[in-house]
């Protein structure tokens, strides 16, 4: 598998290669409690240098939990545009962004914003939906730790 990004746009996203370990927890609402995330998250690049695949598995609450994401660099909007399927047959598509010194991911109901420390050896990330309008809802609130 290649280290490196295969152009210069894609550069900024080596900061997510390695293997992470995601804990955290659901928000709760009136109708729902809170349930503990644990899940092993995976970055890397997808030979050729051009995407990113992210790979994550585990668990929230009792019930178990997988995903994959493929990130890119879309030359025609000039950003990085991602393709998320979830376990659950979930599909979506979001464009990826650094802002304000995190990174976000905005979608047309969902948004995560993700904050490295100074040593890029975690991942802080809030996690947001929105059901009607334009009302931002938080939903889950993690860490990723570097492993690997």
């Amino acid at each position: 598998m290649p280290t490196v990004a295969a152009t210069p746009e894609l550069e900024p996203l080596q900061i997510f290669i390695g293997r992470w370990i995601n804990e955290g927890e659901t928000v709760a609402t009136p109708d729902t409690p809170s349930v503990k995330i644990l899940t092993s998250d995976v970055y890397e690049w997808v030979p050729g240098g051009f995407f990113v695949l992210h790979s994550a598995y585990g668990r929230v609450g009792n019930v178990d939990v997988g995903s994959v994401e493929i990130i890119g660099y879309d030359a025609d909007v000039g950003t990085f545009r991602t393709y998320f399927f979830t376990s659950s047959g979930g599909v979506s598509s979001e464009m990826l962004t650094f802002e304000n010194g995190g990174w976000v991911w905005q979608g047309s109901e969902t948004r995560a914003t993700s904050v490295f420390s100074e040593d890029e050896k975690t991942q802080t990330t809030r996690h947001e939906r929105r059901e009607t309008g334009e009302e931002w809802i938080p939903a889950m609130n993690v860490t990723l730790s570097r492993v690997q």
